[in-house]
């Protein structure tokens, strides 16, 4: 399955093992657009990347090699940043060919070993790489059961796998495992008719929880992340940067940078760059060279982001529309209508942008912090003008990316300043190029005009959303005249964001979420119906009432007309195939605006639950980290300049801030597995903000949710 090859002897990553070249046997097949922004402006690699589409391989050789002391190699183009799924995607292994999942090894995210995927992002992982997965292992066992009735001289139908050894249940004594019939190859025969995946009733490793195999490295400190790697000769890289997105290099002067003794400066182009073998004295000649810029601010600054987006000239894209909302109007007894306002948000990993580069020749090869491998193995191949075999990327452990990390530029500016001094180059951004380079999450504007009749059914839903996108922006409730219109920059109109925005942890899913919800809130206490029988009555999506109730009964929830003063908020959604329903309790000092979020209750319906251990985790971890974008997370910024570029006055989730927190996953074993690393976030913006209206009657319409604003609230109560 593959032939033994060498891995760069001098690095430990855990990108360890054996691996056969996939070139012999997998079409080379190009990606679609990625983005690689270089230090100053942003570049569409669309015409650089390979002229055809890379997929992922059906191949089965591709997944797995079976080595000659048993022990079976599990690879992925996927990688681990936390989400667990190096513990999962072996626990699918072992049950797919019935071995003992102690037996498997992963080897992730290179792209000269694993197959090709896209990348790690949207939790897809388990629910799109895992099924195909699966598909594959099930014809390599199938291919090794023929095998083993050949060589046995019994039919497939008397054979059984037990613990990687196939038995005739006839006589059990006859018997060969899957490393004698593979003899460390690969194997060369396929089926013409696949066989179906493993019955979901015969697991005995998936559903059962199980610890992350990469805990004991991480809490020791022996986990090995791009910063950490060495190479012989290496240097150390700092680059030039700008003061702000809206400026533009005229001059500089690097003499003073070039005094510095063990210090080089390299140049390419407006690539300015550092390195010395002292890491400390990079940062010293960096500050040293002179530069002088021209700028070209957009003139907008956190205060008027809101008008500037409703202001701009938008291409309107009605997405959806069901019945008519002027119909709907007429229907409805009480009008509703509200606008939210989210604001931009940092991804803030604890691990800065890293990568490590070192050519050989004509081949580079690039470790780096990155959700995208084979994204930057196309990035590389298109600035350097290589074929995808002369480009290696290993992705390592990554230090948290929420989306951040799909970009890669780090690992574009290793390999060039790599190649302009012929050694290996580390290069790690500080936390202020993080702040100030990496993608946000996107300001926005959403507008809900709704309506109820006298009982309190939806009669009307009108939804439009400015510049942050539509995922999690279906109605989910029952409304028979609904309508939702999404407004992008127009054709050859100027740039609306002042800064670059990407994906951040169930990308804007939390804003459609907050605003979706808080109506939903708005119009109950209208009604004056209890919140949850109010979403429940005009609900008809079974697993979201599934969720709702659930959550319910592990919160112990008592029926109330809000605000009624307990501090207690529902909000639910759906993200990643995967339904969420999310109850919060808090407390607000009335006298500073300042909440303390004291018990937070998560049900959701995942499908299979591949790993609960490992779900669990992830859930706890959203509504850890959705506390941030609630309460505390925002960018601010002056036209291009952010005037953010630290965790000084950027505040995420502290220890003391979590809450109780008590988490359901509802058992759905006959059901696909489904998304796991993203649902729990969308709906604590949504659950707080309700919580609070009903602790104080204020009603909060943007995020984050600080003292000041929550106090400004309470005053106009």
């Amino acid at each position: 399955m593959k032939e033994k090859e060498k891995i760069s002897p001098e690095i430990n990553t855990n990108s360890e093992g054996t691996g056969m070249k996939r070139r012999s046997f997998i079409k080379l097949l190009g990606g679609g657009i990625i983005l690689f922004i270089r230090p100053w402006e942003a570049v569409d690699l669309m015409t650089a990347l390979p002229q055809e589409r890379r997929t992922l391989t059906k191949d089965y050789n591709a997944f797995l090699h079976i080595q000659q002391d048993g022990v079976i190699t599990c690879y992925t183009g996927k990688m681990e940043m936390g989400q667990g799924v190096i513990t999962s995607l072996p626990m699918m292994m072992a049950d797919e060919l019935n071995v003992p999942v102690e037996k498997i090894k992963i080897i992730m995210g290179d792209t000269e070993l694993c197959p090709y995927d896209a990348g790690t992002w949207g939790s897809q992982t388990t629910q799109t790489f895992g099924p195909a997965m699966r598909a594959a292992l099930a014809e390599a066992r199938a291919v090794l059961v023929e095998m083993a009735s050949v060589q046995l001289g019994v039919p497939v139908a008397r054979l059984e796998v037990r613990d990687g050894i196939i038995i005739d249940t006839a006589n059990p004594k006859k018997r060969i495992s899957y490393a004698q019939l593979a003899k460390g190859k690969k194997l060369e025969k396929y089926l013409d008719v696949k066989p179906p995946v493993e019955d979901y009733t015969k697991f005995t490793c998936v559903t059962k929880p199980r610890n992350k195999v990469d805990s004991y490295e991480k809490v020791t400190g022996k986990a090995k992340f791009a910063g950490d790697l060495r190479l012989p000769g290496m240097v150390f890289a700092r680059i030039l940067r700008p003061p702000s997105h809206g400026a533009k290099l005229k001059s500089a002067d690097v003499s003073g940078a070039e005094k510095i003794a063990g210090v080089k400066v390299v140049r390419d182009g407006d690539l300015i760059a550092v390195v010395s073998e002292n890491r400390d004295k990079v940062d010293e000649a960096v500050v040293k060279i002179e530069a002088e810029y021209e700028f070209d601010e957009l003139k907008v600054n956190d205060k008027t982001i809101f008008d500037w987006m409703l202001s701009a000239p938008s291409a309107v894209n009605v997405v959806r529309s069901t019945g008519n909302i002027e119909e709907g109007y007429k229907i409805s007894d009480t009008i509703f209508e509200s606008e939210f306002n989210d604001v931009y948000c940092a991804h803030a990993p604890i691990e800065t942008h890293t990568a490590l580069a070192r050519w050989e020749g004509d081949k580079v090869t690039v470790w780096a912090s990155t959700q995208t491998p084979f994204g930057l193995q196309d990035g590389l191949t298109g600035e350097f003008k290589l074929s995808l075999e002369k480009v290696r990327v290993i992705a390592p452990y990554t230090g948290g990316g929420f989306g951040g990390k799909i970009a890669f530029q780090q690992g574009i500016e290793a390999a060039r300043i790599a190649r302009l001094t012929g050694k290996p180059v580390m290069l790690e951004w500080t936390r202020e190029e993080e702040f100030l380079y990496d993608t946000y999450h996107p300001a926005s504007v959403i507008k809900i005009n709704s309506g109820i009749d006298k009982k309190g059914n939806i009669k009307m839903w009108d939804y439009h959303v400015w510049y942050a996108g539509t995922r999690g922006a279906d109605t989910i409730y029952d409304v028979p005249n609904a309508s939702l219109t999404n407004y992008t920059r127009g054709k050859n109109a100027p740039p609306v964001h002042p800064v670059l925005t990407g994906p951040w942890r169930a990308p804007n899913n939390n804003t459609n979420t907050f605003a979706r919800e808080s109506q939903i809130d708005i119009m109950a206490s209208k009604a004056g119906i209890d919140p949850l029988e109010f979403r429940l009555m005009n609900l008809k999506d079974e697993k979201m009432i599934d969720c709702l109730k659930a959550v319910a009964d592990k919160f112990g929830y008592k029926p109330a007309k809000t605000p009624g003063g307990r501090g207690i908020g529902i909000a639910c959604g759906h993200d990643a195939n995967t339904w969420v329903a999310e109850i919060a309790e808090v407390e607000v000092d009335k006298a500073t605006g300042k909440v303390k979020v004291k018990r937070i209750a998560c049900a959701q319906d995942m499908g299979l639950c591949v790993n609960p251990q490992g779900a669990l985790l992830q859930m706890e971890g959203c509504l850890a980290m959705g506390l941030g974008y609630t309460l505390s997370e925002e960018i601010f910024f002056e036209g291009g300049n952010i005037l953010t570029r630290g965790f000084d006055t950027y505040e995420i989730p502290r220890f003391s801030w979590i809450p109780k927190i008590e988490c359901v996953i509802l058992p759905r074993n006959d059901k696909p597995p489904k998304g796991g690393g993203e649902p729990a976030i969308i709906a604590v913006g949504a659950a707080v903000a309700n919580a609070i209206c009903d602790a104080t009657g204020a009603r909060l319409f943007r995020m984050p949710m600080t003292p000041a604003r929550v106090l400004n609230a309470i005053k106009k109560v």
